[in-house]
């Protein structure tokens, strides 16, 4: 009886945390979706939203979630692949995560060097006498930095993944006489979907409210639902409307992870 009170006891700060900083903004939000730009009580706002401009906007963050997504598993699965079959797998993932350390506004500023017209990449195209190219404010420029920042979050946990396979189904596999492919097609692939489909939460998820990128990188060429978010609260100052396209992307996130987990399942 003690244990269990006491177990009750050490959960209230966690439970007063979640309340707070999860449920009062989620409820805050909610309440202010129903609300116009003066403040009265409406449903227009979710009208809106079912408008060509909101639609496109909805299908942009889609799209690009699903390319930066596709993009991170196809170069973050061998490289998951490469860091478990290499002896230093510690330095590998140190090297890994360190960059994810780094302020993502920083990172960002840095593409903006790299990538700029005086960047190395344009002076190198320079010497090589290919000339100077536009590389940001582009689709190309958007998809390359948005990979580049979360890629991470698809590598380790396929990496993990992959660390979890019983060496002796792959033995066992070569024995019976298939090919690395086809060793790799049925046994480790199959064996690595509760990783991917991990990862595919962790970058799918948060590339649907980018915004800062979009405006930095992609110089609002891009406009996403995050975009469109930023704009409300911080420029026409429709809260209500800010706050609706967040109820909508809330929603598409739960829903999102729920269907996920029952892939993995």
């Amino acid at each position: 009886m003690k244990n269990n009170r006491f177990a009750r006891l050490a959960l209230i700060p966690y439970a007063l945390w979640i309340v707070i900083f999860v449920v009062a903004p989620l409820v805050l939000i909610a309440y202010n979706s129903f609300l116009d730009i003066e403040g009265h009580f409406t449903f227009a706002n979710y009208g809106k939203l079912l408008s060509p401009v909101y639609m496109k906007m909805m299908f942009n963050s889609f799209f690009y979630s699903l390319i930066v997504t596709a993009v991170s598993l196809l170069v973050g699965y061998p490289v998951a692949y490469f860091i478990s079959r290499t002896k230093h797998k510690g330095l590998w993932l140190i090297l890994l995560i360190l960059p994810s350390w780094i302020n993502l506004l920083l990172k960002t500023y840095a593409f903006l060097g790299i990538l700029g017209t005086a960047g190395p990449i344009n002076a190198f195209l320079e010497v090589i006498g290919v000339g100077g190219q536009q590389l940001l404010f582009n689709d190309f420029s958007f998809v390359l930095v948005s990979t580049y920042i979360f890629i991470p979050f698809m590598i380790l946990p396929v990496y993990n993944a992959i660390e979890k396979i019983n060496p002796s189904l792959i033995y066992a596999s070569r024995d019976l006489g298939a090919s690395n492919w086809k060793t790799f097609q049925r046994v480790i692939f199959p064996l690595t979907t509760d990783g991917i489909m991990s990862g595919f939460q962790l970058v799918f998820i948060p590339t649907l409210s980018l915004f800062m990128i979009t405006r930095l990188i992609a110089g609002n060429r891009v406009i996403t639902l995050g975009t469109a978010i930023e704009q409300h609260f911080l420029v026409t100052q429709d809260w209500g409307m800010g706050a609706a396209i967040a109820v909508v992307l809330i929603l598409v996130m739960a829903i999102v992870m729920f269907a996920t987990r029952k892939i993995i399942k």
